[in-house]
């Protein structure tokens, strides 16, 4: 009974989750409520709250959602032995980041909210750390996977890890915001691994 208890409640969690992500693509988080997330799930107000403290708490919930699948897959191919280059290693993760971003709808709809729809007041100033923490992250694996490309002497010489860790973090920046922003347009995504793979090949000794 007990184990049934806890899978229920880990559906009611997911179905909360779910009913967020929904209502803060339509809505805008600033203008979502915790009432409107509870409509939208079926659910009580009250059962909302026995699961998420607050909207900020249910958004880094949210995010976490699909964020922790996505990490863990691009760190198999960062830090994976397979590539003799760590160059390649870091061109395989990006392609296969947009292959996934495009295959996965919740991933999708979540950067979407994200990048568009989350206006950083309230209590969500509070937790901006929080919310900056994957990018940084981000940063810090793209320089050590740089830094390795430098000691096993496929850089171009000249160029700090530090640098172009930020380089390839504000080109996947922009380029996510244009897809988003277009929604996902064919052109425009068909010409991404191309992309990548020149923003590469500028790095290349």
């Amino acid at each position: 009974m007990a184990r049934k208890t806890r899978e229920e409640a880990q559906r009611t969690r997911q179905q909360i989750i779910d009913a967020a992500r929904t209502t803060f693509n339509q809505h805008g988080v600033a203008r979502s409520s915790l009432a409107q997330i509870a409509s939208a799930a079926g659910l009580t107000r009250g059962a909302v709250y026995w699961h998420f403290k607050n909207k900020a708490e249910l958004f880094l919930s949210m995010r976490e959602d699909v964020f922790v699948p996505m990490i863990e897959r691009m760190d198999t191919t960062l830090f994976s032995n397979s590539y003799s280059d760590p160059l390649d290693a870091i061109e395989a993760a990006l392609k296969d980041f947009f292959l996934v971003l495009d295959e996965c709808p919740n991933l999708r709809q979540v950067l979407e909210i994200m990048v568009l729809r989350c206006e950083q007041v309230d209590e969500f100033a509070e937790i901006q750390a929080e919310i900056e923490r994957p990018g940084q992250e981000f940063l810090q694996k793209m320089e050590k996977v740089y830094q390795k490309a430098a000691s096993h002497g496929s850089l171009r010489p000249g160029q700090p890890a530090s640098a172009l860790a930020l380089d390839t973090w504000a080109f996947i920046s922009g380029l996510l915001h244009a897809l988003l922003t277009r929604g996902f347009e064919k052109k425009l995504k068909q010409q991404v691994p191309a992309m990548i793979v020149t923003h590469m090949q500028l790095r290349r000794g």
